[in-house]
């Protein structure tokens, strides 16, 4: 994946580190985002120095549902392993 290169816009937003190593995410991000609390964010650090953040609010359990049964004769599981 090439990485991305970005002109800064008035869209830019800034937020101070705390010396607890914490931020707060500015409003027009969170919004923008849908972020809520308890949301997991991943960072990683490209070569550049640039950060990517990754938002992870999909818990496993929200696919539940998402995959319809096969049609025809259902097979049980030891029939499956044999």
């Amino acid at each position: 994946m090439a990485p991305m290169v970005r002109r800064p816009s008035n869209d830019d937003a800034e937020s101070t580190l705390t010396s607890k190593g914490q931020t707060t995410i500015p409003k027009s991000i969170r919004n923008a985002l849908a972020l809520k609390p308890g949301d997991r964010l991943t960072f990683t650090l490209l070569a550049d120095r640039s950060v990517l953040l990754r938002v992870q609010n999909r818990s496993v359990l929200s696919l539940s549902g998402m995959l319809r049964p096969p049609k025809g004769r259902r097979v049980g599981v030891r029939k499956l392993s044999r």
